[in-house]
């Protein structure tokens, strides 16, 4: 007979949802305010920067990253480790051809 563990997690505030709404709302806003700005070079670099902090918000409010246990923790930050590993490896390839303009 399988033994069955549940945890005494507690649900979120809905203050707490409604701030990260609010965050997440703000920060569309201030990438589509980006959008129309003229950065030069560092356009990409600002809008990935938005989204990351957009997902880090998803990923720890929403999907319950803050009171998950370690091991999910583990799998989170690898996720991020080897995703970071495959677009460095694709910028460096990006980067190394001889590109003419």
């Amino acid at each position: 007979m399988a033994s069955s563990e549940h945890s005494t997690h507690q649900p979120a505030s809905l203050t707490l949802y409604l701030g990260t709404f609010g965050m997440l709302m703000l920060l569309t806003v201030l990438t589509i305010f980006a959008g129309f700005q003229n950065f030069g070079m560092w356009s990409t670099p600002i809008a990935l920067g938005i989204a990351v902090v957009k997902a880090a918000l998803v990923v720890v409010i929403f999907m319950h990253g803050y009171s998950s246990s370690p091991l999910t923790w583990v799998i989170i930050l690898a996720s991020i480790f080897f995703l970071t590993i495959m677009l460095g490896m694709m910028l460096s390839d990006y980067v190394s051809r001889g590109w003419v303009i």
